[in-house]
Order: C-alpha cells, then structure tokens, then sequence
C-alpha cells in the first residue's frame, strides 16, 4: 500500500485551496496526425504541488511541455484549447514564449548543467535579463544556491566545472539555475528518476520547502514519491485525465476502477 504524508483532510484542503495559476481548458495536441493529449482540463493551485502519473507513453511529459510551451520545438505539433497562466492564454499570439519561460521554469528528467562553473550556471540566466553588477549577481547566486540546499557542499568550488558535481547535485544546481531569474512555476519532468535513493530523498524534501514560494507541477512514474510530496495529483491514460483529485483522496480512495487499476499495480 502506498504511504502517505499526513496531510489535511481533503475538506480543509479544499477550503484552504490557493488562488488557481494555471487553468488547462480543453487541451488537445497532436503529432502529426497522432493525437497525443485530449480534452485536458486541470487547474494548479497557487504554491502547491501537483503530481501528474500514469504509463508510459499516456501524455506526462507532453503535457507538462505544453505548460511552457517547450512542446511547440517539435515542428510537427498542433494546438486547440487553452492554458490560461494568471488568466492569459500562454497560446495567444501575442504571449512571447521568453516572458512564459522566465515566468514558468522547467527543471528536466536528467539533470543538463552547462558546461560552465557552478557560479555561471547560475547567474547565466540573470545575465540574460540584463544583470551585470558583479555584487547583485554574487547575491543572487548564493540565494538560488541556497534556496537549492546545495550552497553548503559547493561555496568554497563556485569557480569548479559544474560536471565535477554528483548526480543529485547537478539536478540541485539546475534547480538553482531555475530559481536564479525568479519564476512563479516550476515544472519537473521526472526529476529524479537517474538520481540514487540519496539524492532523490534530498530533491523531495526541497520540493517540499520550495512550495511554500512557489507553484509545483512534477511528472512522476513513482507512485510513492507522488504520494509523499504532491497535494493534488492527476492520472493520465492514453492522453486523458482519468481522474484528479486531492493526492490523499486519488490514492485512498480513487473514482475510477482505471485509477485503482494502476495503483495497485495491475497495469502500467
């Protein structure tokens, strides 16, 4: 059986439920002519953290890569519907996909630091936007290093190639790097899944801290890491949202024989 956190009641949860940062409304995408999400509606709660699982194959990684648009580098993608992100539409033609970027970071399955010091991974981006004076960039540096829980093992080597890091401290750096230029969302797309147990632990407990400044979506295979850090989790299947609901309610008590199905561990 999969543990989970204590948590609220669903009822207080529900009452207690934050302003919505991104609204999904009828979401549908295709490859081609392969249609890969269908009719996707799932609102994100304003800092908390939304788990999305499911299969192989069933829309996850997709679906979070419309929510910044890093879908739309594949030439062959179509669009209907709407994400409304503090109520514009990332979609409109008139929405720069570098002001959505800034706004919703995107930390990737493998961790993928640039081939630069620890220091310039992160203040790469606050470079970008303008930032030049060497003292801000300093404090900016040290408070994303921070925020990461990774300014401890790495203030006395910022000067060091970043590849020198570990695994988990790599992925902890491009969370840093993420959180440098101050997004209101950050999304995860299986971010721990080529980490040790270690270094996973240590991602899930900052998930944890990092929701009490900002709005989390993390694509997860892991049932039980779901279960442990996410408030509100939805279930994906063939490119449709199956079921979404409070995680601890999805997970006890499911609405969908699917849901129950792939929790228990009879496919997927």
């Amino acid at each position: 059986m999969i543990q989970l956190m204590e948590k609220e009641d669903a009822a207080t949860a529900a009452d207690q439920r934050n302003e919505i940062v991104l609204d999904t409304r009828e979401l549908n995408l295709w490859y081609g002519p392969e249609q890969a999400l269908k009719n996707i509606a799932l609102q994100m709660s304003e800092k908390q953290v939304t788990a999305i699982i499911g299969p192989s194959g069933c829309g996850k990684s997709t679906y979070i890569k419309s929510l910044n648009r890093m879908v739309e580098m594949n030439p062959l993608v179509r669009i209907t519907g709407q994400v409304m992100f503090k109520k514009r539409n990332i979609f409109h033609k008139n929405y720069s996909v570098e002001e959505l970027r800034t706004q919703v970071g995107m930390v990737f399955q493998k961790p993928n630091p640039f081939p630069k010091s620890i220091y310039e991974n992160v203040a790469y981006g606050p470079r970008i936007h303008g930032i030049r004076k060497k003292k801000l960039l300093d404090e900016i540096v040290e408070k994303s290093l921070r925020d990461a829980a990774l300014w401890d093992e790495v203030k006395d080597r910022l000067n060091e190639n970043a590849y020198g890091l570990s695994g988990g401290q790599q992925q902890r750096l491009c969370i840093a790097r993420t959180l440098s230029i101050e997004p209101e969302v950050i999304l995860m797309d299986e971010p721990t899944s080529a980490l040790d147990p270690i270094s996973t632990l240590k991602i899930e407990e900052l998930v944890q801290e990092l929701k009490q400044d900002y709005t989390i979506v993390i694509v997860t295979h892991n049932m039980q890491q779901a279960a442990r850090v996410s408030d509100q989790t939805a279930f994906f299947l063939n490119g449709e949202v199956v079921e979404f609901n409070d995680t601890v309610t999805l997970f006890s008590n499911p609405n969908d024989q699917r849901t129950e199905d792939y929790i228990t561990g009879r496919f997927g």
